[in-house]
């Protein structure tokens, strides 16, 4: 179907994001969502689960518990958006055809959860705790446990009960997940075998909730894309320890004679968007914490006037490993940051 034309596609980066949110009027119709959402139903379908999510626009991924919905952020509806948030974000949370479908996936437990009320089961809870337990503003995931599944980044699962099992069923639900031999051996496949018979149990039963309403849909949302955008990245907000001189220092040159050679700095930050991406896929961080982390760093190099000496490709690499170091201490060392919740 063919792309929907919007004045606001040719207003540059700066005048879109004085655009409200509901000012956008983008929607599902005759976007890649509908093939998404539809293979999702088509999902549901083979396992005999009649219920069929409904989706709609807003400004994050979510489901709320009182309709076996799913909201779609905004930026997914439109090449420019997309763009927009990659700039803002570093980042297009969704923006493939598999993260897309594995967030779907996840989103998908929770209104399964919701619509049979399956928190209320005795066995529910002892596999996964209570679904009243408040959520927290942080956790500290053991990324070693076998008690849980692992789907999405951040050890997601261990956040809360709810986000367990979204997660087992997100790994259950995928098409040729091969869960039984994946997890063969892990506690977690408790879990799933539970999961693959609860199923079983409400095969072509009706919903227990059924309300089809929309939380915060897009055409209500009066904030600008700017705010938006503001405080979306004040959530990743993160100041560095300053602990990078002596390892910057064992990496990079600080010996006079080699004051002609490239800098550091400049080192960094041609190779930042690259470094970034490859840590980030490793660890599960945030593109944007990441951003924050470089650009202390290269802060340091120049100040410490430090030089990039040797083969470049070993510099890349060694200096790719550094960065994941310092990420995975700040994430799981005593002095550890917040953690953020999708």
């Amino acid at each position: 179907m063919p792309q929907r034309k919007f004045a606001w596609e040719t207003l540059s980066d700066e005048e879109l994001l004085t655009r409200r949110l509901s000012s956008l009027r983008v929607g599902l119709k005759g976007t890649w969502l509908e093939d998404c959402l539809a293979t999702l139903h088509e999902e549901f379908e083979e396992r005999g689960i009649r219920l069929r999510p409904h989706a709609w626009i807003s400004s994050e991924w979510f489901s709320p518990e009182n309709t076996p919905g799913i909201a779609i952020p905004f930026y997914l509806t439109h090449p420019r958006l997309m763009k927009l948030e990659k700039k803002m974000m570093l980042e297009v949370e969704g923006g493939t055809w598999s993260e897309c479908m594995a967030i779907l996936r996840h989103e998908a437990g929770h209104t399964v959860q919701h619509a049979y009320q399956l928190q209320r089961r005795r066995r529910w809870q002892q596999l996964f705790g209570l679904s009243s337990k408040r959520y927290p503003r942080y956790y500290r995931p053991n990324p070693a446990s076998r008690h849980y599944v692992q789907h999405l980044r951040l050890w997601y699962a261990q956040s809360h009960p709810d986000e367990d099992f979204a997660e087992t069923f997100a790994v259950w639900l995928r098409p040729r997940s091969n869960w039984r031999t994946r997890y063969a051996g892990w506690p977690a496949l408790k879990k799933l075998e539970y999961v693959d018979e609860l199923m079983g149990e409400i095969c072509g039963k009706r919903p227990l909730l059924t309300t089809r309403k929309r939380v915060e849909p897009l055409n209500e949302l009066s904030q600008t894309l700017g705010e938006h955008y503001r405080k979306k990245q004040a959530f990743y907000a993160f100041t560095p320890p300053k602990t990078y001189d002596r390892d910057l220092s064992r990496l990079f040159s600080v010996d006079p004679r080699h004051h002609r050679a490239q800098a550091a700095s400049s080192f960094i930050r041609r190779h930042r968007a690259h470094i970034r991406e490859l840590v980030a896929r490793w660890t599960g961080e945030n593109q944007l914490t990441l951003d924050a982390v470089l650009d202390d760093m290269i802060s340091r190099c120049r100040e410490l006037d430090l030089r990039a000496i040797g083969s470049e490709k070993k510099l890349v690499m060694d200096f790719t490993v550094l960065l994941t170091a310092k990420t995975m201490h700040a994430l799981f060392g005593p002095s550890r940051r917040k953690w953020i919740a999708l």
